[in-house]
């Protein structure tokens, strides 16, 4: 490698780090001071350090408000993502291997519902009116459903494609020694679609946890908050408090943050696995 080269690459590593810290560092930042600010100097939004570090108190302040608001919120925002992501692992797991394994017409039908589902958006005012008639309006399972329904058509579109990797003599192999179908799927190929599984299942859960208008629409009450809503408690009409704000919002982004850390490598793996059918 010549010199220049290696100047070149140098080069080009530096501006993407530089590009990287003003697109995620620099707002990370930005929060973190202000949470650890005052509220008369987090109301000047000022990107400066605080004259008295005060996030371990602004962080108590938000945990302790409204009888500890923001813990029954991630409680419900973790029951919705952990159901949800469940019944989307499982449906959508089955789907993509009976649409890619069965080529006919029903197979064909279901495969263009998925992709009509990945292009019309949720009908809100419907929704609300079936719920309504079945009893399940402003209750974790009607959003857990309507999360699933949601998201299932992606994830069936990862799973289809990680099962065209997988050779059909397994299936094959399988049922000659006397394997039902669903013996097939539930012992051979659903355990060698684990990275597209973590893969669907983490992209699913960051997408639901931080989802903030569906549960808005669909979960009022105060007894059914989710951790994205907690952003509205220290808003008002002639008012914001920011340092309690950014403090909140460090909270709720713990969790999905630790989950990507732990979770990466499996993500990539799940994305580029089936991408060549082996």
């Amino acid at each position: 490698m010549t010199l220049r080269k290696l100047i070149g690459i140098l080069w080009l590593d530096s501006v993407v780090m530089v590009v990287f810290s003003i697109i995620f560092i620099v707002p990370f930042v930005f929060i973190v001071l202000t949470a650890a600010k005052s509220q008369s100097e987090s109301a000047l939004l000022e990107f400066t350090l605080p004259e008295k570090f005060l996030l371990k108190e602004n962080i108590k302040e938000v945990i302790e408000f409204r009888d500890r608001r923001v813990l029954l919120a991630l409680k419900n925002s973790t029951i919705l993502t952990i159901g949800s992501v469940a019944l989307i692992v499982i449906i959508g797991s089955f789907l993509g291997f009976v649409i890619q394994r069965r080529a006919n017409r029903l197979a064909s039908i279901v495969s263009t519902l998925l992709l009509i589902g990945l292009i019309v958006p949720p009908a809100v005012v419907p929704t609300i009116y079936l719920l309504q008639k079945i009893g399940l309006y402003k209750t974790l399972i009607s959003l857990v459903l309507i999360e699933v329904a949601i998201q299932l058509p992606f994830a069936t579109l990862i799973f289809r494609t990680f099962v065209a990797s997988i050779p059909r003599e397994i299936d094959e192999a399988a049922i000659i020694d006397g394997a039902n179908p669903f013996q097939l799927f539930a012992h051979i190929i659903f355990p060698l679609l684990r990275p597209a599984s973590v893969t669907v299942a983490v992209i699913s859960a960051v997408f639901i946890y931080n989802d903030f208008t569906l549960p808005l629409y669909f979960l009022p009450g105060e007894d059914n908050v989710t951790a994205q809503l907690t952003l509205y408690s220290f808003r008002s009409q002639f008012n914001t408090q920011w340092n309690l704000l950014f403090a909140n919002v460090i909270i709720i982004t713990i969790p999905p943050l630790i989950m990507y850390i732990f979770f990466q490598r499996q993500i990539v793996a799940g994305l580029t696995a089936g991408s060549v059918k082996g």
